[in-house]
């Protein structure tokens, strides 16, 4: 009872339809396409922050995870230029002026060091020099 002319996407009763599984192959294929795209998009920002200081990745990547979950394209926004500023190194100079306080402070609790000269022989050759007039130069 069917016309003898219907168009190929018409299947006749008890057939596969094939226009039907390649279309949802289709949809299928493109949301994971537009998923991947959509995701590498988002972790932009934490990408070009890898190379960067630990403290910065770390304050980028939680931005990218705030914006992922609020949907809020502010913190996302911020995230990214912060991956593009260069933040200068604080924290190595200031760890070595540390270190080298720590150095200074631990050598001068160990006290002066014992001479083998007795105080009255260091003190002689100036008393000497007082003595003959060559004034108080030291």
């Amino acid at each position: 009872m069917t016309p003898h002319d219907l168009p190929f996407y018409i299947v006749k009763p008890g057939e596969t339809d094939v226009l039907m599984i390649v279309t949802g192959i289709f949809l299928v294929l493109t949301l994971l396409a537009v998923g991947n795209i959509y995701l590498k998009l988002h972790s932009l920002p934490e990408r070009m922050a890898h190379k960067s200081q630990k403290l910065q990745f770390e304050v980028v990547a939680v931005l990218g995870l705030i914006s992922l979950f609020t949907h809020m394209h502010i913190f996302w926004i911020a995230g990214l230029l912060l991956a593009l500023v260069d933040l200068p190194d604080f924290s190595t100079p200031l760890s070595s002026i540390a270190g080298s306080v720590e150095k200074i402070a631990d050598s001068s609790d160990s006290g002066p060091e014992e001479t083998s000269i007795a105080p009255e022989q260091a003190s002689a050759p100036r008393t000497k020099r007082l003595e003959e007039g060559g004034g108080s130069h030291v």
